[in-house]
């Protein structure tokens, strides 16, 4: 695919149609694999509701897809939510996690853990936890009534340290908990079961929408500021509600997975390879490849040391870890 030619119209529905089959066809394969083997005439059949099999249909609409349509959720958000910070903060390695959301969301986790409350009591604490930090970081990041990029990287940073240490803190706290909160604090899928998904799916769409309705805007604001509102761009609003709906994404996914890292900082870079600087087709882009990435990773983290499963943070670490060296390496060296 060029990365330089002109976007147009028949362009944009056509990369995002290749994307959207590439995803599906993924999660298709990854309904297939696992520790029960199930054959894809039989994966159609059920999912037609043709299929016969009560020990299939429990295995694909209880366990499986659950947690393909999390990986989508998590991965799509994380990826969405990384180009964006990359575009307001003007910084390529900015990535989801940097502004202290998923310490904030992390702390209200392991703190429903060090209080023994149910698994939904962790999902109101992590995202409420998730929603302080973006609310601080807010007010600590704007200069002159307007986010300013450096202002506000470095208070999310500082603020996530001292979430951090609250963190450290209260894992000496638990017992039992600990691997629970280990595996939280790692990233895990295996978190995943229909009733979440009823918050976290509908909330990532929607932000994602938000912001790729507004994705034209992101590239004006590579002209900085004063270049921007010569252009008529009201860059105080843009920053506001991109940092916002960002912010929400992230929050909502660490709400229900913990930290998964290298995938918000990763798929926008893979997405610059295929498809060029614009962030129309960007941000969609991300979506579609984060997703089919983390359902990928996800099938690796469950089948690998099957029937024990790791977190699937581990893995897209140790994917992500190499893969982002080669593509700083590319990038600085031509």
């Amino acid at each position: 695919m060029a990365r330089t030619e002109r976007l147009t119209k028949i362009n944009f529905l056509v990369y995002v149609g290749i994307l959207f089959v590439v995803t599906v066809a993924v999660a298709l394969f990854s309904l297939t694999t696992g520790a029960v083997e199930i054959p894809a005439s039989k994966i159609f059949s059920v999912l037609a509701g043709t299929g016969e099999n009560s020990v299939f249909e429990k295995i694909i609409f209880e366990i499986r897809l659950p947690r393909i349509l999390m990986a989508v959720a998590v991965g799509g958000g994380l990826s969405v939510a990384g180009a964006v910070f990359q575009a307001i903060l003007m910084n390529p390695l900015a990535e989801p996690y940097i502004l202290g959301i998923s310490s904030g969301g992390s702390f209200g986790a392991v703190l429903s853990f060090v209080l023994g409350l149910s698994f939904f009591g962790t999902q109101v604490f992590a995202f409420a936890g998730a929603l302080i930090v973006v609310f601080i970081v807010f007010l600590l990041g704007r200069r002159f009534g307007e986010i300013e990029p450096g202002v506000l990287l470095l208070s999310g940073v500082m603020v996530g340290a001292f979430f951090g240490a609250g963190i450290l803190i209260m894992t000496t706290m638990l017992d039992t908990s600990l691997r629970t909160a280990v595996f939280w604090l790692i990233g895990s899928l295996s978190f995943a079961e229909t009733e979440n998904l009823y918050f976290v799916l509908p909330v990532t769409l929607l932000a994602t929408a938000v912001l790729v309705l507004n994705s034209y805007k992101y590239n004006v604001l590579a002209l900085g500021s004063g270049g921007a509102k010569q252009l008529g761009i009201n860059t105080n609003r843009v920053k506001n509600t991109a940092y916002v709906f960002a912010s929400l994404l992230v929050g909502s996914v660490v709400s229900i997975s913990g930290i998964i890292g290298f995938v918000g900082l990763i798929i926008p870079h893979v997405s610059r390879m295929l498809f060029g600087q614009d962030y129309r087709i960007i941000i969609p882009s991300s979506f579609f490849l984060g997703a089919s990435f983390l359902i990928l990773a996800d099938t690796l983290a469950r089948n690998i040391m099957s029937p024990a499963e790791l977190p699937v943070g581990a893995v897209t670490a140790i994917i992500g870890a190499p893969v982002f060296v080669y593509l700083l390496r590319k990038r600085f060296n031509g």
